[in-house]
């Protein structure tokens, strides 16, 4: 099993979520926000603002770099629902510009459902999966 972690932009959240149900990834948990940054050093929003001439958004504007609301997206699968899940993050969210997001696979040694206590195994077997790569 695999854990896809995807920040994502803010308004980009419920297409996301749209796009994976027709994916047919139906479990997944997201955070309300984050805050981060790659590369840039302006949020895009804010030089808008400044050049818009809205003087709290000139304000804003420095030399340190700023940190960007986020949402983050969380999706356990089966090894071999990862590359149709990462596609629909992807094609939903790609939009050749700065800030379109991360997404990170890491390894998921194994899930137990609190409710009964039932598990699922990693890529060593005795899966205890759906069809859609979640728990059942």
């Amino acid at each position: 099993m695999k854990e896809v972690m995807a920040i994502i932009r803010m308004n980009k959240i419920n297409s996301t979520k749209r796009a994976l149900n027709a994916a047919g990834i139906t479990s997944f948990s997201a955070t309300g926000r984050v805050l981060g940054r790659g590369k840039g050093l302006v949020d895009y929003r804010v030089l808008k603002g400044a050049e818009e001439g809205y003087v709290e958004a000139v304000s804003l504007l420095g030399d340190g770099p700023r940190l960007v609301p986020k949402r983050m997206i969380f999706v356990v699968v089966s090894d071999d629902w990862v590359e149709r899940t990462v596609k629909a993050i992807i094609d939903e969210n790609q939009t050749g510009n700065p800030g379109d997001g991360k997404i990170f696979i890491l390894p998921v040694s194994e899930a137990i459902r609190v409710r009964n206590g039932e598990t699922a195994k990693g890529a060593s077997g005795g899966n205890v999966l759906d069809s859609s790569g979640g728990l059942e």
